[in-house]
């Protein structure tokens, strides 16, 4: 038995459940699959180009830095250029998602460039989005073998690349997306949301950047919108 199945049979068992009837099931079921929205704010609700800039502009009110790059061309100077204006070292462990491969690094040479997993001795992680949330400037993460988690948390400076196609209006529309992608009962094993770079006041309500993850976060949004 899974271990899944082993855990909620004992929290059944300790609530006096036994299985669920046919007509309980069913109710239950349906509830999973209609996918049913709560209520979203009307702030999101904007044509495209509004909600790329509601996403920029949540995200450095949430103390990230966000710039927009015509093609994936511009990616390599912007970021050196980034990394020298925080006197940070030319070295990035890169994630292996193939959509990263069209970013020409061979033309700065002078960036070292690795890819895998991070380990702690990373200081500079570079990732793709999966969606960008306008609502609320946040980025999703799916989770896999070509975007592992650890880039997200464990370097100090967190580059992610995310296509203005990936920015959409609200948490149910990643979801939606989500969904669409990986089918439904195949979702990724983790999914991230990240808002702004980590950072916690629990002692003595005293700001401290970088606590339980990056203590920058860059995203840089590529221009993949057909032009009018």
């Amino acid at each position: 038995m899974p271990g899944r199945d082993r855990i909620l049979g004992r929290i059944r068992q300790n609530l006096g459940r036994g299985p669920l009837g046919e007509a309980a099931a069913k109710a239950l079921q349906a509830r999973i699959t209609a996918h049913n929205r709560n209520l979203v704010p009307a702030r999101s609700d904007l044509d495209h180009p509004a909600q790329i800039d509601l996403f920029q502009e949540k995200l450095e009110k949430l103390a990230a830095t966000v710039e927009r790059v015509a093609s994936f061309d511009n990616i390599p100077l912007r970021v050196q250029a980034y990394l020298t204006g925080h006197n940070l070292p030319g070295k990035i462990k890169m994630s292996p998602a193939p959509e990263l491969d069209a970013i020409p690094f061979k033309t700065v040479p002078m960036l070292e460039i690795t890819r895998g997993a991070a380990f702690v001795s990373d200081d500079v992680s570079l990732t793709p989005a999966f969606a960008g949330i306008a609502e609320t400037g946040t980025l999703c993460m799916a989770s896999g073998p070509e975007t592992p988690s650890t880039l997200n948390f464990l370097p100090e400076n967190h580059i992610v690349i995310i296509r203005a196609s990936q920015i959409t209006g609200s948490f149910e529309d990643a979801w939606d997306r989500l969904r669409q992608k990986f089918g439904a009962g195949n979702m990724p094993r983790t999914v991230n949301f990240i808002s702004g770079p980590s950072r916690t006041a629990d002692i003595e309500q005293t700001l401290i950047m970088g606590a339980h993850g990056p203590r920058r976060l860059h995203i840089v949004i590529v221009d993949d919108e057909p032009k009018a």
